[in-house]
């Protein structure tokens, strides 16, 4: 038995695993709590680790970049504009209803693939970007890919603290109550567009932070990686499971069920050449069939809690 290489997977598995863990808490701002129906996931996904990417890859023949800035100051950016091309998609889809705001995060994510996959001059097209740095390399005297671990494990227990007393505060109930009877909310005088645009923001902000990470932990990207399925659907797979309006669900749920995908796809590399496809296929039916006995075991998924209307009152005290 490979020691070594079950460890170095183990580390590899929890890396991806926070940073689905983060996607998944943006996801559990804008939906758990107001009901905001995103399913453009990939699309913020994208424009964090593009973004990071660009910003910190030296010059390439064909493609921007050539800025080098450092990792933090590019991470910062890539947060800042994934929030506003959040706000630009929220402005004219916020006032109506919430199907509008569906529609419009699933063209808009398509749409960043596609242009980042037909644009060579700009991130070189379905080549991907290479060489993206590894942040504070020169400065880590053991295995690198812990060092990184440790660190995007202190970026997740930050943004879930920072979440936990923000959605217990005022402002979090205001945005549960409008996930729980938006009509009443504007009737107590909240400012509804307002507070709808914030949680679609913040939660946009937290997934293009996931996605630089994402970016310089594997120091390559394609717009392969950002397709609906592994970008968007296993997101919502990951919140469901753990619990809607949990962020504790919510980290939970990403490791569970990035822990399954990733036990499925051990079957596309042991079968035939001939059945790969079909394995490929399997993944799905697996994580849908272990999804549908959570919601038939634990409805409200494995920590969420049953929702009763009582956060209007709350937000009004």
């Amino acid at each position: 038995m490979d020691v070594g290489g079950i460890f170095s997977y183990l580390i590899f598995f929890l890396v991806i695993a926070s940073i689905y863990g983060l996607l998944s808490l943006g996801l559990n701002i804008q939906w758990g709590y107001t009901k905001l129906f995103n399913i453009g996931i990939a699309g913020f996904f994208a424009v964090g680790a593009y973004t990071s990417a660009i910003l910190t890859t030296p010059a390439s023949p064909g493609r921007l970049g050539g800025f080098n800035l450092p990792f933090l100051v590019a991470l910062v950016i890539a947060v800042l504009l994934s929030g506003i091309v959040a706000f630009v998609i929220g402005l004219p889809t916020l006032r109506l209803r919430e199907d509008y705001l569906a529609i419009a995060t699933i063209g808009i994510a398509e749409t960043i693939r596609l242009i980042f996959n037909n644009e060579d001059w700009l991130a070189n097209g379905a080549r991907g970007v290479s060489g993206i740095p590894r942040p504070f390399d020169r400065y880590v005297a053991f295995n690198y890919n812990i060092f990184y671990l440790m660190m995007i494990v202190v970026f997740v227990i930050g943004v879930y603290l920072a979440l936990e007393i923000a959605l217990k505060s005022p402002w979090g109930r205001v945005l549960k109550a409008i996930g729980e009877d938006e009509a009443v909310t504007q009737a107590m005088g909240k400012n509804v567009f307002r507070y709808k645009m914030e949680s679609l923001v913040l939660g946009s902000m937290i997934m293009g932070m996931a996605g630089s990470l994402y970016a310089h932990f594997i120091q390559f990207i394609s717009p392969e990686v950002f397709v609906p399925m592994t970008g968007t659907f296993l997101v919502w797979v990951m919140l469901i499971a753990g619990g809607s309006g949990s962020n504790k669900g919510a980290l939970l749920g990403a490791v569970v069920i990035w822990g399954v995908w990733s036990l499925t796809g051990l079957i596309s590399n042991v079968v035939p050449i001939e059945f790969a496809v079909k394995a490929g296929a399997l993944r799905v039916i697996v994580i849908a069939i272990f999804l549908e006995v959570i919601l038939i075991v634990r409805p409200q998924g494995i920590l969420g809690e049953k929702r009763v209307l009582r956060a209007a009152r709350q937000a009004a005290e």
